[in-house]
């Protein structure tokens, strides 16, 4: 026994077998959806739990990434939070994507500073989409009127109620391609080099197994997290979990009968949302 573990062995032993420790940041569901009874991902809902997961002085962060998309805005802000703190603390962020990582939910998977994915997952889709559906056929069956008063040409933008303008869809189609563009440069920015091309092919919306996303250099390899981070750090490492707090009362904005049908009809819808933007991928 030295002169160090003398004076304080029970410290120092302790120091010493402590285990290694990756903090798991859990993003799963659609990106920006449904409010404030959302499920989903968004900024001001994982914000203080990004910060308490960097702020635990782990080894790494893994993100546990299951995500089929949604708002680019929350994509780049959580993104974003992600790797100033990695950069701040110096702390590496590996991803490890499950059934998908699509559109959005690819936009999450750069935020880290490796890839891994399962055989079976999907991933791609680096593009944006506007969808919508045009009501004036069937409400001129019905004998509605629409009856719009607005100050401002523009200010009845893509109404679904009205005929399509043929102006506002080249606009739209203008703001997509901007918002394409940032999308694509953030890809590059994180990926750099490891992409194999810089063809349109990868910017083009198509979604890729596994497999074939490494060859593109997507990915950085395939593997489950948990075998990965022990081959990284250890047979010994301990995964700690980082979650939102929300209790029931909380979800439901603690306003009673009132707020428990709000919860319901946002709840019912923003499970329809979700469940479409699932389907789109078989799941």
């Amino acid at each position: 026994m030295n002169a160090l573990t003398r004076i304080c062995p029970g410290p120092l032993k302790r120091a010493l077998s402590r285990k290694p420790t990756v903090a798991v940041l859990r993003l799963h569901g659609p990106i920006g959806m449904g409010g404030r009874f959302s499920r989903g991902i968004s900024d001001a809902a994982l914000a203080d739990v990004i910060e308490r997961a960097f702020a635990s002085k782990p080894k790494a962060v893994a993100l546990s990434l299951n995500s089929p998309g949604g708002s680019p805005v929350q994509s780049s802000l959580v993104a974003g939070r992600i790797r100033r703190l990695a950069e701040e603390k110096d702390i590496p962020v590996y991803a490890y994507v499950e059934d998908v990582a699509a559109s959005g939910g690819y936009w999450l998977a750069c935020a880290a500073d490796e890839i891994m994915a399962d055989p079976a997952s999907i991933l791609g889709s680096i593009g944006v989409i506007h969808a919508s559906f045009g009501f004036q056929d069937l409400i001129a069956r019905h004998g509605v009127e629409r009856r719009v008063h607005a100050t401002g040409a523009n200010k009845a933008f893509m109404d679904p109620f009205s005929p399509e303008d043929p102006e506002h869809a080249k606009r739209l189609e203008a703001m997509l391609h901007e918002l394409q563009e940032v999308f694509t440069d953030h890809v590059k920015a994180r990926r750099g080099e490891r992409l194999v091309t810089d063809a349109e092919e990868l910017f083009d919306g198509r979604v890729w197994t596994a497999a074939k996303a490494r060859e593109l250099g997507l990915i950085d390899g395939i593997a489950a997290m948990k075998p990965d981070l022990q081959a990284r750090f250890g047979k010994k490492v301990r995964l700690r979990l980082f979650a939102p707090k929300q209790g029931l009362f909380s979800r439901f904005g603690g306003g009673g009968a009132e707020a428990l049908s709000e919860a319901a009809a946002a709840g019912a819808l923003a499970a329809a949302e979700e469940r479409a933007l699932w389907a789109r991928w078989g799941l």
